[in-house]
């Protein structure tokens, strides 16, 4: 099922890599979803959010990245990058399929399954403003509204 602006999420409420539950209820939020800690374009990415993360809350945002890496790959890559935003841990792939992000890839003519890079923006109910697919990884915050 393919989402679109308009409609609630489809889970509203996950735990992060310490535990703790995270909801998409009750504040603007952006949950963006890649595909490894610690590649490339993800640092690029969550260092980004990260850096402007003031801004982002002072809009009203909270952020949260979602990959199938388990906690602990989670919690070295917040440790290690000083993120200050959560990470949702989805080695089940339950979160990842029911936002339509665990898709056929293919890299040097092999396929594979694996996360699009893809954020969607939540209003305070859970309702999808807006969803971002072609992500520029180092100033992701601009694409931001």
């Amino acid at each position: 099922m393919e989402l679109t602006i308009g409609q609630s999420a489809p889970i509203l409420d996950f735990t992060d890599s310490k535990g703790q539950a995270f909801s998409l209820i009750g504040k603007k939020t952006v949950l963006y979803f890649y595909p490894k800690d610690n590649t490339p374009g993800c640092t690029a990415q969550a260092c980004n959010l990260n850096e402007n993360l003031d801004y982002l809350s002072s809009k009203g945002f909270q952020v949260a990245g979602v990959s199938v890496d388990s906690a602990k790959s989670h919690d070295k890559f917040i440790t290690k990058y000083q993120l200050k935003f959560p990470l949702i841990a989805d080695e089940s792939h339950e979160i990842v399929e029911a936002f339509g992000v665990w898709v056929e890839k293919s890299m040097y003519g092999k396929s594979y399954m694996g996360i699009a890079r893809t954020t969607f923006v939540f209003d305070e109910n859970g309702i999808i403003t807006d969803i971002i697919t072609k992500v520029d990884t180092k100033n992701h915050t601009e694409q931001i509204h």
